[in-house]
């Protein structure tokens, strides 16, 4: 719960258990002399913004419900001409799942309160007159804990880290980091100044570049011409000098440790397959009998995410090859590979004879490690979930709503592929 007042902001903290708020920490501050001028609006959300991040360590990662009196607030994140102050404020906000509702000032008494408190401002201290200009985070810490109150400080409501990038330009003596190799690419010119190990590493290295006006390019190992562009070269010397700085200064960092092999994840190889290459099968059920069939049998495409489903009575491996030859062999032609469960409906004789005549691979998934048919157990859940909404009482008519079940899915928008399955089968 949240106010601001002509000279103050508040917040209170809760947690609702059934109809009750409990109270879990109360803050406040005293605005500066820029705060005071702000507009109501301008109040309101910096109220927000404050709270936001005195609480942010309770907050986020969570569902943050804002109470307050102010209801232009909720259709600020809406507004497109705003002021860059109030834009900031807001794309500062983003982080959080923060969700504002309107609650009247009589109602809102504790936050009301907190923001009528009269204190201190930070201009009034005699002990914060030389910290002027300086964020409370950039003080060291003996002076952050030197008998002040977080509510002395200036409120903190700029981006963490917005510094991190930046980078400087120099002076005009400046001289590029290709500059030397340039010039002896071009004129056969070496700086005097360099001492014999530094020549000699110098035409060292120099032989792995060519210029080619106005572009410098450099040979690498795997026999790859990179281009070396001289803004892209300033921009990235300049970052790592700067992050090299910024690492060696950083504690968190520091007392991290280094990272070692052990630390990097295994690197794969990603194999490349075409439309209707890779289906993975399994079934579903057993259910109440529908027309004599309790057992659904799907399969997907792992590339189009198209669905092919069919009720059956049993789940058995001539059920299996009945279902291949006629839906997805004469149909989508012969895949590269299946992908199934170590189940005795896939794993027999005679679906591996018929497989292993038309060159298909079979590819088991094992049985701690279900993620590798992910996409069929994924569109098992969507079948499910769709019958269980438009079967009857009796939950004996499945077997006639399955189809309706895989044109829904069929026609619906999949993110991944950015249309529906059906688009890819009709081109």
């Amino acid at each position: 719960m949240c106010d601001a007042s002509d000279y103050a902001v508040g917040a209170v903290l809760c947690q609702k258990r059934g109809r009750n708020y409990h109270v879990i920490h109360y803050a406040s501050h005293t605005l500066d002399e820029a705060q005071v001028n702000y507009a109501t609006t301008e109040k309101e959300l910096l109220a927000v913004v404050f709270a936001m991040d005195k609480f942010r360590s309770y907050l986020i990662g969570s569902k943050v419900i804002v109470h307050t009196d102010h209801a232009a607030l909720r259709y600020l994140f809406q507004k497109k001409d705003a002021k860059p102050r109030l834009i900031r404020w807001v794309l500062l906000l983003q982080e959080f799942d923060l969700e504002i509702r309107d609650k009247k000032g009589t109602e809102n008494v504790v936050a009301d309160h907190l923001s009528r408190l009269e204190g201190r401002r930070s201009d009034e201290l005699p002990h914060l007159s030389r910290l002027e200009g300086r964020r409370s985070d950039e003080l060291p810490i003996d002076e952050r804990l030197e008998g002040r109150r977080s509510d002395e400080l200036p409120i903190d409501d700029t981006f963490r880290g917005e510094t991190l990038f930046i980078l400087t330009k120099l002076g005009k003596d400046y001289v590029s980091w290709f500059a030397d190799i340039v010039n002896y690419l071009v004129s056969g010119y070496i700086p005097k100044d360099f001492s014999y190990n530094k020549r000699k590493r110098f035409l060292h290295d120099v032989r792995d570049y060519f210029w080619d006006e106005p572009l410098l390019f450099k040979r690498c190992v795997d026999g790859i011409d990179c281009f070396e562009d001289s803004t892209i070269g300033f921009v990235l010397a300049e970052s790592i000098c700067y992050i090299k700085e910024f690492v060696r200064t950083c504690d968190n960092y520091q007392r991290t440790g280094a990272i070692g092999r052990r630390h990097e994840m295994p690197q794969k190889g990603i194999l490349e397959v075409e439309i209707f290459d890779v289906w993975g099968m399994d079934f579903m059920g057993p259910f109440p009998s529908s027309f004599g069939n309790e057992y659904i049998l799907v399969a997907v495409d792992y590339v189009s995410k198209w669905i092919e489903a069919v009720a059956t009575p049993r789940n058995d491996a001539k059920t299996v090859l009945k279902f291949v030859k006629k839906n997805i062999f004469s149909r989508f032609g012969m895949p590269r590979a299946f992908i199934t469960d170590n189940g005795t409906h896939f794993c027999n004789k005679l679906l591996e004879k018929v497989l292993q005549k038309y060159g298909i691979h079979h590819r088991l998934s094992t049985p701690y490690h279900s993620q590798t048919c992910g996409k069929v157990e994924l569109a098992n859940r969507e079948i499910k979930s769709i019958l269980e909404k438009v079967v009857g009482p009796t939950r004996k008519d499945w077997s006639l709503k399955l189809d309706d079940a895989l044109w829904a899915l069929r026609t619906a928008f999949k993110t991944p592929i950015g249309v529906s399955p059906f688009m890819p089968l009709a081109r």
